[in-house]
């Protein structure tokens, strides 16, 4: 199968994780950044690699090196361009992409600046490749200013932000520190979509709902509420069914979560929620540091557990019914996906 020809919808997938080795280098010496582990592309493309990181907290510290070359307005707009570039090259017809503002700021650029940025960089690789789009912020779980970024993000609705979340570390930073923020982004109409059931277990995904999230990111651990037999679920915790009846959406990154729990492929329980009827969607989280592509989790998948087309339709229309923004721009997309119409390839 031709994975890249499939048309595809991305819910997950972070702006700082999916950087080009080479746009680093360069930005990296444009801006004055020397902490680089290496200046040749290759090598620092496989440095970036976390597949054997273990642990989430791990992970997220390679993300230092992408934060340092994206603290001015032009880097920012570089790599939002060169990311959309790069997922409609994959097939990916809409992407909804995150990243933190807050963490855009030590060069003397504010919160709001970064976003503009960001959209600029959409907007101009929209026009080339017809692949739409969407922002959603990120505001830190372990930090304390997200009800400025809620703000922020309100403010931002014009440029193209349709979201909130809450990222970073999820054990010992429960989402309901940020309860007020969640509140406020869904009072303004944004939508809500939380880091949770990822390194924390099913409580994590109660507190996340509990503050209003409309999606969950990630949530493959709420299979810990789940009660299995024989290789299907067959009866379902509180939380489990709290998901599964609500129809919220799981933003399931295979790949990733092979990297941040050690979990070996074939014991993910992305099919076992399928088949249960879980609204399951599939990203690839940050491309750089799982070394992926939405492509390379639909292979994986399809070798993995022997999805194939009719598996891989089923997660596009689910993903296409979970973004977040306007009624119109959903059908639009689901139309797409209906029609089996790519993107523009860009060389």
């Amino acid at each position: 199968m031709d994975f890249a020809s499939l048309p595809k919808v991305v819910l997950h997938d972070h702006l700082d994780g999916g950087l080009r080795p080479a746009t680093i280098v360069e930005l990296a010496a444009e801006y004055g950044y020397t902490d680089l582990p290496t200046t040749d592309f290759e090598a620092l493309e496989q440095w970036f690699d976390q597949g054997l990181s273990g642990s989430l907290e791990q992970y997220l510290a390679a993300f230092d090196h992408t934060v340092a070359v994206m603290q001015h307005p032009e880097a920012v707009e570089r790599v939002a361009y060169e990311s959309l570039v790069d997922a409609a090259n994959d097939g990916v017809i809409h992407l909804e992409s995150r990243f933190a503002p807050s963490l855009l700021t030590g060069g003397g650029m504010d919160r709001l600046e970064a976003l503009g940025a960001a959209a600029a960089g959409f907007r101009r690789a929209e026009s080339e490749t017809a692949a739409t789009w969407g922002l959603i912020v990120d505001a830190m779980r372990q930090d304390s200013d997200s009800d400025d970024v809620a703000e922020v993000a309100i403010a931002a609705k014009d440029l193209g932000v349709v979201g909130f979340d809450l990222a970073g570390p999820e054990a010992g930073f429960p989402a309901s520190r940020h309860r007020g923020a969640c509140e406020t982004v869904l009072a303004a109409g944004l939508g809500l979509t939380i880091h949770a059931g990822e390194a924390a277990g099913p409580r994590s995904i109660l507190d996340a709902l509990d503050c209003g999230a409309q999606r969950i990111g990630h949530g493959f651990r709420i299979i810990d509420d789940c009660v299995v037999t024989d290789g299907e679920i067959v009866d379902l915790g509180p939380v489990a069914r709290r998901v599964h009846e609500g129809r919220i959406p799981l933003e399931i990154c295979p790949i990733s979560t092979t990297h941040t729990t050690g979990m070996p492929v074939a014991d993910h329980p992305i099919d076992l929620l399928r088949r249960a009827g879980f609204v399951v969607t599939v990203s690839p989280d940050n491309r750089l540091m799982s070394r992926t592509t939405t492509s390379g989790e639909y292979r994986l998948l399809a070798t993995t557990f022997g999805w194939g087309p009719s598996e891989f339709d089923h997660v596009g229309r689910a993903a296409a019914g979970a973004i977040f923004g306007t009624g119109s721009l959903r059908t639009v997309v689901r139309d797409r996906l209906a029609e089996g119409t790519r993107p523009v390839n860009l060389e």
